[in-house]
């Protein structure tokens, strides 16, 4: 599913313009990546969680020069899903 369907989808559901949905979804993905820039999870309570993980320092090696490199240390966006969310999708199982 593309950002177009789900635009699509919410404004068949609500009735909705679907230029208006198109700007509140962007405008939601927008504001919880500038939390997560800012270091501020989201938190959205039966549907998951926005995190940030911190990824510490470590070594890698490049093979194709058969040397080491040092990756630092860096945060990486992450979702979470609520256990109500884990539970409808693994419930769907064929």
């Amino acid at each position: 599913m593309t950002k177009a369907d789900i635009v699509n989808e919410i404004s068949k559901s609500t009735g909705v313009e679907r230029i208006t949905v198109q700007k509140t979804v962007e405008a939601f993905m927008e504001s919880v990546k500038g939390s997560l820039a800012k270091n501020q999870n989201v938190y959205l309570r039966g549907f998951g969680s926005f995190i940030v993980k911190e990824r510490a320092q470590k070594t890698a090696r490049n093979i194709s020069k058969n040397t080491t490199i040092i990756i630092p240390a860096h945060n990486i966006p992450a979702f979470k899903p609520a256990k109500t969310f884990v539970g409808k999708v693994k419930s769907n199982v064929q």
